[in-house]
C-alpha cells in the first residue's frame, strides 16, 4: 500500500540528499574525532598577548582536542595590574590560582519593550578574591580583573562555553584594553 503526502509529488522528491550527508558528515566527525587530542602537554599551550592581557591557552577551540565544550585559559596580571575589560555571551567561571585582587561588574540591564537593548549599568560591582576562590560572571556582564597587590602577580583559569557561540550568540566586545597593549585601535566592536 502506498500512501500520497498531499505536500509532495513522490516521483519528484529527492532522495535523502540532507539526509545522507548528514550520516557522511558524521561518519567523517567521528574519524576526526578520534584522531583529535585527549591530551595537551604544556608545551603545546600557546601564550599570547593581546586586548585581554597575558593568556595561556590550555583549552581552546583550535587547538584540536577532543573538548567540544569549553574554552579554558590562564590568566596573568602583573603586580598591581589589570585586564582589559569585556563582555560576552556565556557565563564565564574563575578560579583563582595565586595572588589577591578583585573583580568589577557591570550588570546587565536588558530591556526588549520595544526593541533589544542590552545596556551595562553604570556602576559595577565590586567582588574581591584569592587563591582558592571560585568567581562567577554572569552572561554578557561587563566585567575586569585587578590585581589588588603591587608586588606580586595574579594567576586565575576562566573557563566559558563555546556552546553558546555554536546556537548562534557569539557575541563578545572587548570594552577597554589591558593597559600593556599596543595593539591596534579599537574601532568599535571587535
Amino acid at each position: 500500500m502506498t500512501t500520497k503526502w498531499e505536500f509532495w509529488n513522490d516521483e519528484d522528491a529527492p532522495r535523502g540528499a540532507l539526509y545522507e550527508k548528514d550520516l557522511a558528515s558524521s561518519v567523517e566527525f567521528r574519524a576526526r574525532y578520534a584522531a583529535e587530542k585527549t591530551i595537551i602537554k604544556r608545551e603545546e599551550m600557546p601564550v599570547e598577548f593581546g586586548p585581554q592581557g597575558v593568556i595561556k591557552h590550555l583549552v581552546h577551540e583550535d587547538m584540536g582536542t577532543q573538548e567540544y565544550c569549553l574554552d579554558i585559559y590562564e590568566q596573568y596580571l602583573p603586580g598591581g595590574g589589570k585586564s582589559g575589560k569585556h563582555r560576552h555571551l556565556s557565563e564565564e567561571v574563575l578560579y583563582v590560582i595565586e595572588g589577591t585582587g578583585y573583580d568589577l561588574h557591570w550588570d546587565l540591564e536588558f530591556d526588549c519593550a520595544d526593541e533589544y537593548s542590552w545596556d551595562m549599568a553604570e556602576e559595577p560591582k565590586r567582588f574581591e578574591w584569592e587563591p582558592g576562590d571560585f568567581v562567577y560572571i554572569p552572561p554578557y556582564c561587563g566585567h575586569q580583573h585587578f590585581n589588588s597587590d603591587a608586588e606580586r602577580p595574579v594567576r586565575f583559569v576562566s573557563m566559558t562555553s563555546r556552546i553558546v557561540k555554536k546556537m548562534g550568540f557569539d557575541w563578545m566586545e572587548q570594552l577597554e584594553d589591558a593597559p600593556e597593549y599596543g595593539g591596534p585601535e579599537k574601532t568599535g566592536d571587535r
